[in-house]
């Protein structure tokens, strides 16, 4: 039997390793990054925090996926080239969007009369831009394998208790990040708004590719 002294310790290891294993999470670069930001900046904190909830729940859901295999289906092969096609499809045309429509109306920008959009729109905004990427599933199933192996959290209570210190850390940061984003909103030009809506479609642009040309490495396979 373990004692409920010893039992509290192991809950708040495994809390603290969550709590880790979300920051470096958070350090991580991408689409999802810059969506963050640029939400932020332009429609300020609240619209952020809705795109950031979209985000968590994406990773929620993928991490359920993940733990009660269902991965299976998206381990073959054939599956993740054709989620590979359509994400990298769906992020190239939001890039395009960003690139040629939402930039060039930017210079008549006020951040100040900005109002936030439906609460539902941008969470399926942070939800699809984080979801799109197989990527993303396999991030997450990498995760489930190493928190099995290398910590040992085969029991429900230990993966939930894991799972949840990561997303609730990963949520935190994004807090963070379109907070001190939003800090920013009133002290840029409408020119530097246009830029950032530029530098979003490229780089969205661009991991759209990255995701169609790793479709086409799958089908070497």
């Amino acid at each position: 039997m373990i004692g409920k002294h010893s039992f509290n310790l192991i809950r708040m290891e495994i809390v603290r390793n969550g709590i880790l294993s979300g920051l470096v999470l958070a350090l991580l670069i991408g689409p999802v990054f810059f969506t963050l930001i640029q939400t932020s900046i332009e429609r300020g904190f609240r619209s952020g925090a809705w795109v950031a909830l979209g985000i968590s729940v994406s990773d929620t859901v993928y991490i359920l996926i993940s733990y009660l295999g269902l991965y299976q289906f998206f381990e073959s092969p054939v599956a993740r080239e054709r989620l590979s096609y359509v994400g990298g499809g769906i992020l190239i045309l939001f890039g395009a969007y960003y690139l040629f429509v939402k930039s060039r109306n930017m210079l008549n920008f006020h951040p100040e009369h900005i109002k936030v959009r439906s609460a539902l729109r941008l969470v399926a905004k942070g939800f699809l831009i984080n979801g799109l990427s197989p990527m993303v599933l396999l991030f997450w199933i990498g995760t489930v394998g190493f928190a099995s192996t290398e910590f040992g959290y085969t029991k429900p209570w230990q993966a939930f208790l894991y799972f949840s210190a990561i997303i609730l850390t990963v949520f935190a940061t994004d807090l963070l990040k379109a907070k001190l984003a939003d800090k920013l909103r009133l002290l840029i030009t409408p020119k530097a708004i246009q830029r950032l809506n530029i530098l979003m479609g490229s780089a969205l642009i661009f991991f759209g590719f990255r995701l169609i040309f790793y479709a086409d490495t799958l089908s070497l396979h």
